[in-house]
């Protein structure tokens, strides 16, 4: 036993590392979470400190044992992290994917990386990175086809069919949302704080049918928010819905022309994003089962470490 860990020890160090956060967990054999540590050392803080420098600095305040092993998923595996692991092609089984994790060589620990995933049709050519070890953990059933929504900055949908990723798409509309409140005309309707948006919020609501209704044609309607604030004195808070509803109603009828209308979503998400989420793919008529996303990467890092050896058992079905 550990001294840090009177009762378990601590196996392996499963890492989420993003562009500006990292998050750590140390995990004993049978899968349990037994300490976690967050911090903004991400990929842009590590770049300049040294990946190794900031990893080893999180374990050692963890009391990690000196030998135990790490498995990493998200930006520490890009072109400008720590190293590049290669993108697995899809259609690829979801196991096999976290059974390719590239090892960062001259390291004291066995120190490896979760490869993202590459989409490389000539006309919808996407890449991922950190969201298949989400979609690993989503406990998702190995048969069947199922469409899965992760939402952020760039939402993604993955097809998943008999386990294993047959395409996905990107929908940048945490990104678009920032763009547009911040330089576009409507940051004189937005104001320069509006207060986070409600999903019970009837503004949110009106714009996310419309978009719906529209499939997806948000463009004609973005000015209509600036001139409901000139002629309706529509508010900056109200606006800021309105222009999340018309965003994230747009995302949604565009990734139900693409994957079909109608069924259900498994929504991986956390927190208020999740909430409206929810909200609007209930508008859209889909049924919804979530999964929380912190949870998700968890679970999708501890299967991602069984397949690579670091733990003993088997992760999700390959």
């Amino acid at each position: 036993m550990s001294p840090g860990f009177p009762n378990k020890v601590p196996a392996v160090a499963a890492v989420d590392w993003g562009t500006t956060r990292l998050r750590v967990w140390l995990i004993d054999e049978a899968g349990n979470v037994l300490a976690e540590r967050r911090g903004d050392d991400g990929l842009i803080t590590a770049q300049a400190a040294g990946f190794s420098t900031v990893l080893e600095g999180h374990l050692a305040a963890m009391g990690a044992p000196e030998p135990m092993p790490v498995i990493i998923c998200g930006m520490a595996g890009s072109r400008q992290g720590w190293l590049e692991a290669p993108y697995v092609t899809v259609p690829a089984p979801i196991g096999a994917i976290l059974a390719g994790a590239a090892r960062i060589p001259g390291q004291r620990r066995d120190i490896r990386i979760v490869p993202g995933l590459a989409q490389r049709q000539a006309d919808a050519p996407d890449v991922m990175r950190g969201e298949e070890t989400q979609l690993a953990g989503a406990g998702l059933p190995a048969k069947g086809r199922h469409l899965v929504c992760m939402p952020g900055t760039h939402s993604k949908w993955v097809l998943v069919e008999d386990g294993a990723v047959a395409g996905f798409g990107t929908w940048p509309t945490g990104e678009l949302f920032s763009v547009l409140a911040a330089h576009s005309i409507l940051r004189h309707s937005l104001g320069e704080q509006p207060q986070p948006v409600a999903p019970g919020n009837p503004f949110f609501r009106r714009w996310c049918e419309q978009a719906l209704a529209d499939g997806g044609d948000v463009t004609s309607r973005l000015f209509s928010i600036r001139a409901a604030g000139l002629l309706q004195d529509l508010k900056p808070d109200d606006a800021a819905a309105c222009l999340s509803g018309l965003l994230i109603g747009g995302e949604i009828a565009s990734a139900s022309r693409r994957y079909g209308k109608g069924g259900s979503v498994v929504l991986v998400a956390s927190g208020a994003l999740g909430a409206l989420y929810t909200e609007a793919l209930g508008l859209a008529g889909l049924a919804v089962r979530t999964v929380d996303a912190d949870e998700a990467v968890r679970a999708g890092l501890i299967d991602a470490a069984r397949e690579n050896g670091m733990i003993a058992g088997s992760g999700v079905a390959a």
